[in-house]
């Protein structure tokens, strides 16, 4: 099983142009995303978070259920649940604010322990900046390091919600030795400052760069690169497209049972490559469609241009 710890939210997605136009509320939080996608891809995944008993607390839990993903795990508060309200450029990439105060997925508690199958944890986005949440998941971060499980980690920045970047930065790093697959985009990268040769020196396996539709580039322990281009596609807009590739990832690892570092340097360049191709796939079959909506595993085994 594949645990992936973090927010679910709701993303208010605007229906056209301007500041007053209609928003449809969807769906989101990026480890949200990832279970849902990983759900589809027909990998066994738990989802560990804490979800308001709002309307829009069980409309989560519904998606989550929707697609096989257990919800044992998952803490339930009377607190509202968190809404952002995104922006789409006219790429199609998107932007947020967030209304984040006295929200349920704040008050996530550090569990005693996972399930019993959990092969690799994911971490990322929101769930590491706001507090108290924050600490619990970096203690459960460390925790499953300890315990020598597969975590995977996308810091998947926003930087609004982050009122001192030096302390993030310096956080980010003590967090590397406890991380075995560490995914960040371009921008994020640019963000935090750093290499990802220096970033590997700290304990990852391997470093995953998303690069849109450029592609994706990864670097490994070894000192090698790989990387595959994008994979072309009319892109409606890019929410869920690095979730997408976080699930697509950690579904293709679990496939090759490569879900530990020593799996990861085994991989070489042609695992890698397809690997990454997997990825790419997903991701623009994910631009293609509005809102956070991963392919099913069906749409990327049927032929290309189907």
């Amino acid at each position: 099983m594949i645990v992936v710890a973090g927010e679910a939210l709701i993303d208010l997605v605007p229906q056209g142009a301007g500041a007053l136009v209609s928003l449809r509320p969807a769906r989101g939080g990026g480890p949200y995303n990832t279970a849902v996608a990983l759900g589809r891809l027909g990998s066994p995944t738990a989802f560990c978070s804490r979800v308001s008993y709002d309307a829009f607390g069980e409309a989560l839990l519904g998606g989550l259920h929707e697609v096989g993903v257990d919800v044992s795990s998952v803490q339930r508060g009377t607190e509202p649940t968190t809404l952002a309200v995104a922006s789409i450029d006219a790429d199609g990439s998107a932007a947020y604010s967030f209304y984040v105060e006295g929200t349920a997925d704040r008050l996530f508690a550090a569990p005693d322990r996972l399930p019993d199958a959990t092969r690799a944890v994911s971490f990322g986005t929101c769930s590491l900046v706001l507090e108290p949440g924050a600490s619990a998941y970096e203690e459960l971060m460390r925790a499953a390091a300890a315990r020598g499980v597969f975590t995977m980690l996308d810091p998947n920045i926003r930087a609004v919600l982050i009122p001192d970047a030096d302390a993030y930065r310096a956080r980010f790093k003590s967090w590397l030795p406890s991380v075995s697959l560490l995914k960040l985009s371009e921008e994020d990268a640019l963000w935090l400052g750093g290499t990802p040769r220096e970033w590997l020196a700290s304990g990852p396996a391997a470093v995953v760069i998303t690069q849109g539709g450029d592609g994706l580039t990864v670097f490994t322990q070894d000192g090698s690169v790989h990387s595959v281009p994008g994979q072309p596609v009319e892109v409606v807009d890019t929410i869920g497209a690095g979730d997408t590739v976080n699930a697509a990832l950690l579904h293709g690892l679990a496939t090759r049972d490569a879900l530990s570092p020593a799996a990861l340097a085994e991989l070489g360049p042609d695992g890698w490559s397809e690997l990454l191709r997997f990825a790419a796939r997903a991701a623009a079959i994910t631009c293609s469609r509005a809102g956070a909506e991963p392919p099913f595993a069906a749409e990327l085994d049927a032929p290309r241009g189907s």
